[in-house]
């Protein structure tokens, strides 16, 4: 019996030769080109695009193109200890650099004040920049902290993308654990912006509140990943069967 392949497959396998044909470095068609060499409409074959830019196989370039990359290492890591991702980049030999940088200043509203768990109007510090490989910015992150915990001046020297890495280091916390929660979400405009991807483009967001000894929340952090690269796994036990009781 014959496989019935759907049309939005058999684009995906298209596209896919096509990307495998063309040299790591070079420009693919523009979309209208290459949407009609393909028979779909621009939106569909943007859909499919999406694919092979999250497996970091293309990069799309807003106003200049879509270009073919050569093979990235990723950065892959379990989920059961909290590691900055300078430290993972380390272990495979990977250089990252925090890009571009803003360090803020503002107080807690009331959304804010609940998730750190501080009083509303509580001086604030946040933290967002860029991360980057050596051939283009993998995540975006943002920190947010009590001033009490982490000041601005304290990032002048020494700083280079990790706040955990930098509080661990300055050693004055017992840090104990995070709680994270993981989700796939959509890049908007100044996030697009940033990792040079297009408005709406997945990615993987890791809410995240960091904990002291104390139970205190002195980290509650936003971390968007491009899911190419970055693959994350989790280790889990398997429930032993309780006996049923038969009465």
């Amino acid at each position: 019996m014959d496989t019935i392949v759907h049309p939005f497959q058999r684009l995906q396998v298209e596209l896919a030769d096509i990307i495998a044909k063309t040299p790591p470095g070079e420009r693919l068609p523009s979309e209208p080109a290459l949407a009609k060499q393909l028979g779909v409409s621009r939106a569909t074959l943007r859909e499919a695009m999406r694919a092979f830019e999250g497996q970091g196989l293309i990069r799309r370039r807003q106003g200049i193109g879509t270009f073919v990359v050569s093979h990235v290492q990723v950065i892959e890591t379990g989920l059961e200890v909290l590691q900055s991702i300078e430290s993972l980049a380390e272990k495979i030999n990977l250089k990252v650099y925090m890009g571009d940088v803003k360090i803020i200043r503002l107080e807690a509203d009331a959304i804010l004040a609940e998730n750190l768990n501080v009083e509303k109007g509580t001086p604030l510090i946040k933290v967002e920049r860029v991360i980057t490989t050596e051939h283009r910015p993998v995540a975006y992150l943002i920190d947010l902290l009590p001033e009490n915990v982490l000041s601005p001046t304290e990032l002048d020297q020494g700083f280079t993308g990790s706040v955990l890495d930098f509080l661990l280091k300055r050693g004055d916390l017992n840090l104990m654990n995070s709680y994270t929660e993981i989700n796939a979400t959509s890049a908007s405009s100044e996030i697009a912006k940033a990792l040079e991807i297009q408005r709406g483009d997945p990615l993987l967001l890791f809410e995240a509140y960091l904990y002291d000894d104390g139970g205190r929340v002195v980290d509650y952090s936003h971390s968007y990943f491009l899911p190419g690269y970055f693959r994350f796994h989790l280790v889990r036990r398997v429930a032993s069967r309780q006996p049923v009781n038969h009465v």
